[in-house]
């Protein structure tokens, strides 16, 4: 079993948490400072403390999952060994920041929500990312390894993405609903359809564009409504929120390398 520390309880970290302790190969020991942080994950871990450096002191994987601008803070509490690996899930935070306050294995990684349910999306930086690491990541869903200069880009594909996702579904669920359909059973055939469609993807060896020939029968139903995509700026108004959310992640590493 291999001991993971998850320092930071909020909704990422909570997460990783429950995905963790689900698959049972990790014992996971859960640290905040707020006791009703703690409670909510107490039953999908082995222990919560609200001492960081207790969290992390015999743990083989420490994740910090606090805010930007407190991981150096909490960084520099941790005494780590070279044989411990520090994952630092802070958004804007380059690993060339926090090299100076430990001694562990550097991993920088941008996760998401998803990680809870084993479906997670993931990306990873590192000069060197231990097997145990990988082994955690695939765990909890799939991680793809970029370079440190891509993770701005990462961040707001996977780690903002499902938020762009849920906002999607909301608008699919609403058309349902305007058309008739109960909320209910709109907000299951919306969902549904985008985490069918999301399989289809990583399923298979089409292209996007051959899939959408897929499901478009001349004449039919799907084409027509996609002659409404096709016309429109959608794809220009998603691209801008992809772009909204990688320039903030820039303005956050910016503010570290100022400092």
């Amino acid at each position: 079993m291999v001991r993971a520390s998850v320092i930071g309880c909020g909704n990422m970290g909570s997460a990783l948490v429950r995905g963790l302790s689900r698959t049972g190969n990790h014992t996971v020991i859960a640290c905040d400072v707020d006791p009703d942080a703690l409670e909510s994950v107490a039953e999908d871990c082995a222990e919560t403390t609200t001492d960081p450096a207790a969290a992390a002191a015999d743990a083989d994987i420490v994740f910090v999952a606090v805010k930007p601008g407190l991981v150096v803070d909490v960084v520099s509490e941790l005494d780590l060994s070279p044989e411990q690996t520090l994952v630092s899930i802070a958004a804007g935070v380059p690993t060339t920041v926090l090299e100076e306050y430990t001694d562990a294995t550097l991993v920088r990684i941008m996760p998401n929500l998803a990680a809870e349910t084993g479906n997670m999306a993931a990306a990873a930086t590192g000069a060197d990312i231990p097997d145990d690491v990988e082994a955690a990541l695939d765990d909890v869903g799939e991680f793809v390894e970029v370079d440190e200069a891509q993770m701005d880009i990462a961040t707001a594909v996977n780690g903002s993405g499902p938020a762009f996702v849920f906002y999607l579904i909301g608008a699919m669920k609403d058309a349902g609903v305007d058309a008739g359909l109960e909320p209910e059973d709109a907000e299951v055939l919306a969902a549904q359809t985008f985490k069918g469609a999301a399989e289809t993807v990583l399923r298979s060896d089409a292209s996007i564009d051959e899939l959408i020939d897929a499901v478009c029968s001349p004449k039919g139903t799907t084409i027509e409504g996609m002659e409404v995509l096709w016309d429109s700026t959608v794809g220009e108004t998603v691209g801008e929120a992809v772009t909204a959310a990688e320039t903030r992640s820039a303005e956050l590493r910016r503010e570290f390398d100022d400092e």
